[in-house]
């Protein structure tokens, strides 16, 4: 039996049906049990509850062979957060392993996250590795770029609907893509084999673009034409300072939009394909076709 925490998300989902195919038993904790209904099988028991709740954490950890932490708390509301969720719940998540004789505990974290990083979600991760790396537990930590799926949807949806859509500063800072369901290939890897035992594994996709160059991706997959507005910078700087006490989540998304509009984004493949030649790579425009394939 594994357990995995944030099993309803993005990622999540996908790392549980990669898992139940191969005929695996999972434990899913979830904050929404109507998310979980797709998750439904006769080897996915869930869960309510959240990563806060530390009787709930120990009742589910205990008897788990391996513990996948696949959660954030980039995009929650009040009291769910970076620090609530990416530190502390994953800090109560490594413990309850450790209490529990866990054998392996998957985290997923994100690539660049450093204790000094501009944005919370990556400092917060940052000290979730250092606190599982520092448990005695078995560990793979996965880092992967940021997800194809999440920016197509903000990008692609506006587009597709109404003709045009909106990017953050000027859009032509070169970024990392990664289709989660190439991440999933190598959490569930990581939850079954031990090659990658001890491993910070760098996940990122095959292509660096802009979010201008995202914006036209969709555009020729979809073969529909439309219009870009552009949020400038300065008025992203003081909106992220004005939300702040308003709506702590869309002045995290705001910062976030800065930071990837200015740091260096990038990332090189090479490497990592060279590891893990088995695992496909997904392009932007497959990812746009797969969830746009009505609209194109």
């Amino acid at each position: 039996m594994m357990f995995i925490a944030g099993g309803t998300g993005l990622l999540g989902a996908q790392v549980v049906r990669l898992l139940t195919a191969q005929g695996l038993s999972l434990q899913v904790l979830t904050r929404d049990p109507r998310k979980a209904q797709q998750l439904s099988g006769e080897n996915v028991e869930i869960i309510c509850g959240a990563v806060q709740d530390r009787s709930a954490i120990e009742q589910a950890v205990a008897g788990a062979s391996a513990v996948i932490s696949a959660i954030q708390g980039f995009s929650g509301t009040g009291d769910s957060n970076p620090r609530t969720v990416d530190l502390q719940g994953n800090s109560a998540l490594i413990q309850a392993a450790q209490r529990a004789g866990v054998e392996r505990f998957i985290l997923v974290s994100v690539h660049g996250a450093a204790p000094d990083h501009p944005i919370e979600l990556f400092r917060m991760k940052y000290a979730a590795e250092q606190a599982l790396q520092a448990s005695g537990l078995s560990w793979t930590i996965i880092r992967p770029t940021a997800y194809m799926e999440t920016w197509t949807k903000m990008i692609g949806e506006p587009l597709v609907n109404t003709g045009k859509t909106r990017i953050f500063g000027r859009g032509v800072n070169p970024i990392n893509f990664v289709s989660a369901s190439d991440v999933a290939q190598f959490v569930a890897w990581a939850a079954q084999e031990t090659s990658m035992l001890g491993e910070c594994v760098e996940v990122g996709g095959p292509q660096n673009l802009s979010m201008r160059q995202v914006a036209q991706t969709i555009m020729s997959a979809t073969k529909m034409s439309g219009k870009v507005n552009a949020v400038p910078l300065p008025i992203m700087r003081l909106m992220a300072v004005l939300m702040r006490p308003l709506n702590a989540t869309l002045a995290r998304q705001i910062q976030a939009g800065i930071v990837m509009d200015t740091l260096d984004m990038s990332f090189d493949p090479s490497e990592m394909r060279r590891r893990y030649p088995s695992m496909s790579y997904t392009n932007l425009a497959d990812v746009v076709h797969r969830d746009f394939g009505a609209s194109a």
